[in-house]
C-alpha cells in the first residue's frame, strides 16, 4: 500500500524558514522521480519542484526558485524541501507524490502558514 506522510508545518513570518519532510513506502523510493506540489485555499494544487531519477536533477517552479531546495535521502525513504526567505504567497497546504503520469493518491499534506 503506497503512503505519502508529510511533516514539518508551521506558522512563520515572512522572511523565515522552514523544512518540510515527506516519508514514502510502499515504492521503489530510491528509483522514483519525486516532487512537491501545494494547494492555497481556493487555488488548484499547483508543482513546486522535482528531483529525477536517475539524473538527480532538480526542477522548481518560478515562484520559488532560488528560495526552494529539494533534496532526498535514499536511505530514510524520504523526501525534503527546504524553504527559505518564504513569502505570504507560500501559504498552502503541501504534499508530495510521483509526477504525472505516475500520480499515486495524495497524502495529508502539511500546511504551510507565512504571516506576520
Amino acid at each position: 500500500q503506497v503512503q505519502f506522510v508529510e511533516s514539518g508545518e508551521g506558522l512563520v513570518q515572512p522572511g523565515g524558514s522552514l523544512r518540510l519532510s515527506c516519508t514514502v513506502s510502499g515504492i521503489s523510493f530510491r528509483t522514483s522521480t519525486m516532487g512537491w506540489y501545494r494547494q492555497a485555499p481556493g487555488k488548484q494544487r499547483e508543482f513546486v519542484a522535482r528531483i529525477s531519477f536517475p539524473s538527480g536533477s532538480t526542477t522548481y517552479a518560478d515562484s520559488v526558485k532560488d528560495r526552494f531546495t529539494i533534496s532526498r535521502d535514499n536511505a530514510k525513504n524520504t523526501l525534503y524541501l527546504q524553504m527559505n526567505s518564504l513569502k505570504a504567497d507560500d501559504t498552502a497546504v503541501y504534499y508530495c507524490n510521483r509526477p504525472f503520469p505516475s500520480t499515486l493518491p495524495w497524502g495529508q499534506g502539511t500546511q504551510v502558514t507565512v504571516s506576520s
